[in-house]
């Protein structure tokens, strides 16, 4: 591809035409594309996971790390995933139309705020490619028109998901324009996307700190963004030892390349040789690397570099607090505002923890996989965003949208 910067300018156009078409399209025929799309991904399994082997490939040449890989990989179980998400967000309500407030003026205006799609999302992410299917199916969800950027080692699995959506939106009878991807690995065309202000409205970058932070740095069009997920849980002397052994194990070493995934394990003080230092054998057994601050054991002893670290791999960083609000103080110097625990059976604590700390998910008691957009019943997400702009937290169908004021009057003058 010699013309990355004219291939981009046409993407653009086609998406903002696209969207211009979405944003009255029926609920029922967005549902019927979402729906038709999840069926051509079963169908098309075969095809998908011999392409996404061609990716894995790909991927160990370069390289990448075991987490890194586990994103990557495709099997029968997580393509079932796929369609799951796209009939889950096929059968959420549709935004679009929403009236979110109405209320009469005694001018004799009556007024509503209702939801409207953004327009055209430009989405920009790494190895996973399931985004594809995820990111595809909200952005239509909501009345938009996505230009969508996988990495370059998930091209190929990309390429056959993103083939089974544009087949849902033919079968539909909506414009194949509302779902595009990027066709080239070329770096180029990332750039290319951060300055199209004339055609896409807001970017979504989904990937690690590199690519977060070169799209934050660089774009033009607005972001939606999470940095990095720096999840922290922090275990009081008053948690239950078999909620806490479950969650903290649960939160570390489930899948340990996703954004929810705990980085850094707080234990109060009063119970580090206790409770603390079973929880440091349990993750130890495990296989887990603990990165130990002073006085909790035989451990690779952690460094200023690990407070603050994502590791999205099977470590850990662990550390004695004297109690709630030196957990508090932590989490606000090192953490990323994504995802943060506590674990007690004290509800003043909890309640000062869920006061005092502004993170997009506070969660008591509940392990931080599920900071998830499936899991508070979106369907899929687009991603966490940690900003305060607009959305935070899971980016849903809902999260997509933007409001108009639809205002109605009698002959009415303004006196």
């Amino acid at each position: 591809m010699t013309d990355i910067t004219a291939t981009m300018r046409e993407i653009g156009r086609k998406a903002r035409d696209a969207a211009a078409e979405l944003a009255y399209s029926s609920a029922e025929r967005k549902h019927a594309a979402l729906f038709a799309a999840a069926d051509a991904v079963w169908a098309r399994r075969a095809q998908i996971i011999a392409a996404n082997t061609k990716d894995m490939e790909y991927g160990a040449e370069k390289g990448l790390s075991p987490a890194m890989m586990d994103r990557l990989m495709l099997d029968e179980t997580r393509i079932q995933g796929i369609v799951d998400g796209l009939r889950a967000v096929a059968e959420q309500p549709d935004p679009v139309g929403e009236v979110l407030a109405e209320w009469d003026m005694p001018s004799g205006l009556h007024i509503r705020r209702v939801r409207t799609p953004l327009g055209v999302i430009g989405v920009i992410y790494e190895s996973r490619p399931n985004v594809t299917a995820d990111a595809g199916a909200l952005c239509l969800k909501a009345g938009n028109a996505v230009i969508l950027r996988g990495g370059s080692e998930s091209f190929h699995s990309s390429g056959a998901i993103h083939a089974c959506l544009v087949e849902g939106l033919r079968a539909a009878n909506l414009p194949e324009d509302a779902i595009q991807l990027v066709p080239t690995r070329d770096r180029a065309a990332v750039q290319e996307m951060l300055t199209m202000t004339d055609y896409i409205d807001v970017i979504v970058p989904r990937g690690g700190k590199g690519l977060v932070g070169l799209v934050q740095r660089e774009a033009r069009v607005p972001v939606f963004a999470h940095l990095e997920g720096i999840v922290h849980v922090y275990v009081d002397k008053a948690a239950d030892p078999v909620k806490a052994l479950n969650v903290v194990l649960n939160a570390k070493t489930r899948r340990t390349g996703i954004c929810g995934a705990a980085e850094c394990l707080l234990i109060h003080r009063d119970i580090a040789a206790g409770l603390g230092a079973d929880l440091l054998a349990a993750l130890a057994d495990k296989g887990v690397t603990i990165h130990a601050g002073e006085g909790l054991g035989e451990y690779t002893p952690a460094t200023d570099e690990d407070w603050g670290r994502e590791y999205l791999d099977m470590d850990i960083a662990a550390k004695t607090v004297d109690d709630v609000d030196g957990a508090i103080a932590h989490i606000r110097r090192y953490g990323s505002n994504h995802t943060d625990c506590i674990i007690t059976e004290d509800d003043a604590a909890a309640e000062r923890f869920f006061q005092r700390l502004d993170s997009a998910i506070l969660m008591r008691n509940a392990s931080t996989q599920f900071a998830d957009g499936g899991e508070f019943g979106m369907g899929a997400e687009i991603g966490i965003a940690t900003g305060k702009m607009h959305a935070r937290g899971p980016v849903g169908a809902a999260q997509l949208t933007s409001f108009k004021y639809l205002v109605e009057g009698n002959g009415t003058t303004r006196a």
